[in-house]
């Protein structure tokens, strides 16, 4: 069966680089918050093209504290969208804030901007006011942020940049990650840039920001073992730092071979809607999805043929157990998100799948 990720193939095409950077943070005998991880932030940094970047422990805590450096919190409203991963609304909740949940655009799968407008213009009553707007930059797409940037400076809210699926993404040739007030990356093992474990990062141009962010991270230290102000315990250590370090090279080159492969299938695909690229935007292809009425026919098929599959994601946030009937949605509820669970499918896909294994894929597609 080729699955649908396969992190364990990332690890062995770079095992001799990977393993000496290991091998390099045991003998140091220093692991968190040492010079693994002051180098990686200073080298993604210059890759993003932005003034700071902050190590954290995951994706998750990233947005929480790229919230909590912006000051938004107990007393302040986030929109976000709910056709996302969980962690999203999670790190709201951890911060303290009440999100707020629109719809998305169907042929791309990120914010759409009138849901967002609508939202802005008349927030659901009774609710904190809104303070900022967490922009998901969804499989790897950019979302609309030519729209959305606007709406949000006209309403005086913060831009947070959810990263998470798009290391490397553009948008008119500016990587997404440099547009907004803060931007955040988790490192998961199958992201475009992942790690052996987990791990975060914030992105921000302000270097105030950056510091107070730092802070937060550590038990809000500005000082040795002083508390300036109530932070948390969420550091990139070293192991994944200097892991991330030898990755961070290869990924333009581990991008274009996702766009590759996704040439391929657009090619094959028969029958089903294929991913449409936004204009003026580079697509890194995190994920390949599909959509089609008959989904899970679909899958089955596939299934039968030895190609593995996904669904990203296959319940929208706000019907969720843990937030039916409590997360509020925007104005015109979130119909686009409830139609695409029901037929989005992930396709395999990673930079190490083989000539061989893509030929796999595109002859069960052309069979369905």
């Amino acid at each position: 069966m080729i699955p649908q990720a396969n992190p364990g193939a990332g690890y062995r095409a770079l095992q001799p680089e990977i393993d000496a950077a290991v091998a390099r943070v045991l003998s140091s005998g220093w692991y968190i918050l040492g010079t693994e991880g002051k180098a990686f932030e200073a080298e993604f940094a210059a890759w993003l093209g932005t003034g700071a970047v902050v190590g954290c422990g995951n994706g998750t805590d990233a947005i929480a504290l790229a919230l909590r450096g912006l000051g938004v919190g107990p007393g302040s409203s986030v929109v976000t969208v709910s056709h996302t991963a969980v962690a999203t609304v999670a790190a709201i909740e951890m911060a303290g804030a009440t999100p707020v949940l629109v719809d998305i655009d169907p042929a791309y799968f990120t914010m759409d901007p009138d849901a967002l407008a609508a939202v802005l213009q008349a927030p659901p009553a009774g609710l904190p006011p809104i303070r900022a707007v967490v922009v998901v930059h969804l499989y790897g797409q950019p979302a609309d942020l030519d729209r959305i940037l606007p709406l949000c400076r006209a309403h005086g809210v913060a831009v947070i940049e959810d990263c998470a699926q798009a290391h490397g993404a553009r948008l008119h040739g500016q990587r997404v990650g440099t547009f907004g007030d803060a931007a955040t990356f988790s490192f998961y093992p199958t992201k475009n840039l992942g790690a052996l474990g987990d791990g975060g990062a914030v992105a921000v141009g302000d270097p105030e920001l950056a510091s107070r962010i730092a802070a937060l991270r550590q038990y809000g230290w500005q000082r040795h073992y002083i508390s300036d102000f109530v932070g948390v315990n969420s550091r990139l250590d070293e192991m994944q730092a200097a892991i991330l370090r030898t990755k961070l090279p290869h990924l333009d080159r581990q991008n274009a071979r996702r766009s590759a492969i996704a040439a391929r299938y657009n090619e094959a695909v028969q029958g089903v809607i294929r991913p449409p690229i936004r204009s003026g935007a580079e697509h890194v292809f995190h994920l390949y999805v599909i959509r089609s009425s008959t989904r899970d026919d679909l899958q089955a098929v596939l299934r039968e043929k030895g190609v593995g599959s996904g669904i990203h994601y296959p319940l929208p946030v706000h019907l969720q157990p843990a937030y039916a009937g409590r997360v509020q949605t925007g104005p015109g509820g979130c119909p686009e998100t409830e139609r695409a669970s029901r037929e989005i499918l992930s396709l395999p896909l990673y930079p190490e799948m083989t000539d061989e294994q893509v030929d796999t894929v595109c002859a069960a597609l052309r069979s369905l």
